[in-house]
């Protein structure tokens, strides 16, 4: 007969205990990750530096908070390139690698579409592009996983034939870049400006990387444009300007949101670019959301670039952030159900950097309402926001804000 002594037993009685206890305690919190998908190289790396700040400071502000879920939020970044396929190279990777609870990206509508197509909608992650405004995003077959914090193109499209109107140009021609945003934006100009009884006498697609674009030039110039309309981003934007300049084909120059940036001064000179202006969708500053916004950020990174997106780079963050605090899990699908919750009324204010407070107001059961550094942020049923778009001109070399307005429809 086997022998057990008393002391064995009070050993094996007290292993176990120890073996309850520790089953019986709370377990760590599971770590809370966030991807961005941004364009460190390639066509739009200008933006997509300037754009990762406005994701690291919400998470900053987060982590400082208390962080989400009680746990420190993570970010993991995959570079788009500028380019679909590496951009869905990189989606994967956060969804099936890094197990992201969502994503802050892409820039480029050429990118965000495929990943939403391919990647994200299937996968069930949240993506919400700051900078994309393709018209097609809006009605895309995404399984409502896809959003922006950055109005629709239909929009700018508005503003920008408003601000050629106002700058007395009758007849334009349009260059733009051959993708979902250079198209979108193109159609929507087009469509707005011959309505004010206006002409674009034409409208030309170019393809991003090319030497030379002194043929599309030629012919954007063969039917007596009094300026050129430029739809593009910085790099090839830069080529483009200036071969404009050396043919002797333009002199004046209408831009979008994708070229307000100084790189593009610097490299052609301001002497060429002075009184050139374009659109970019921005918030107005003298709100107590713009405000935190703003402060924080000069007191953190310095003086805010005159780029676009980097508001609304910290806004899908933050309202990704507050979409995971009140689903109280990771899922994808619990933070897409609760998105709109957050970020539309009804709802207690929360403006930026108010994290502990969104919190509090949280785990009381109540509701609130995000009110973000480039404006309300209240999606549609198609995950999409409204907004008021900025006039920006190059003068004396710099680049100034002249006014922010709603589009006259």
């Amino acid at each position: 007969m086997l022998k057990i002594s008393m002391k064995t037993i009070t050993f094996c009685i007290c292993g176990t205990a120890l073996l309850l206890a520790g089953s019986m305690a709370p377990a760590q919190a599971k770590s809370v990750k966030i991807g961005a998908l941004m364009p460190m190289t390639g066509d739009l790396q200008a933006y997509g530096e300037s754009c990762y700040t406005g994701v690291q400071l919400a998470i900053e502000q987060i982590n400082e908070g208390g962080g989400v879920l009680g746990s420190e939020l993570q970010l993991k970044l995959g570079d788009t390139q500028t380019k679909p396929q590496p951009g869905i190279d990189a989606a994967q990777k956060l969804v099936s690698v890094e197990n992201v609870s969502a994503i802050v990206g892409a820039l480029s509508s050429g990118v965000t579409i495929p990943v939403a197509s391919s990647v994200t909608s299937s996968a069930g992650v949240v993506l919400m592009s700051p900078a994309s405004t393709s018209p097609v995003i809006t009605n895309l077959e995404d399984n409502d996983f896809l959003f922006r914090s950055v109005p629709s193109d239909a929009f700018q499209g508005v503003a920008l034939a408003q601000l050629v109107e106002e700058a007395g140009y009758e007849n334009v021609a349009t260059l733009y870049v051959n993708n979902d945003y250079g198209e979108g934006l193109a159609v929507s100009f087009e469509k707005a400006f011959k309505s004010k009884g206006g002409t674009v006498s034409q409208s030309l697609a170019y393809e991003p990387g090319n030497a030379s674009y002194r043929g599309e030039l030629s012919k954007a110039a063969s039917k007596g444009a009094e300026a050129l309309n430029l739809i593009g981003y910085p790099e090839n934007g830069i080529t483009i300007l200036r071969q404009a300049l050396e043919e002797g084909l333009f002199t004046k120059f209408i831009f979008s949101d994708g070229l307000k940036a100084p790189e593009i001064i610097d490299s052609i000179g301001a002497k060429y670019l002075n009184g050139s202006s374009g659109t970019v969708p921005q918030a107005l500053s003298d709100t107590p959301s713009a405000q935190n916004y703003l402060s924080a950020y000069k007191e953190r990174f310095g003086q805010v670039p005159p780029k676009p997106y980097i508001d609304t780079s910290y806004d899908a963050t933050f309202v990704l952030a507050l979409a995971i605090e009140k689903a109280g899990k990771t899922d994808g699908k619990a933070v897409q159900e609760i998105l709109r919750e957050v970020a539309n009324p009804p709802g207690e204010k929360v403006l930026p950097g108010e994290w502990a407070k969104a919190v509090k107001l949280l785990s009381e059961g109540k509701d609130i309402n995000y009110v973000g550094a480039s404006g309300s942020v209240d999606f549609d049923e198609n995950g999409d926001v409204g907004g008021t778009f900025g006039h920006w001109m190059i003068k004396d070399g710099e680049i100034v804000t002249v006014k922010v307005f709603e589009p006259k429809m």
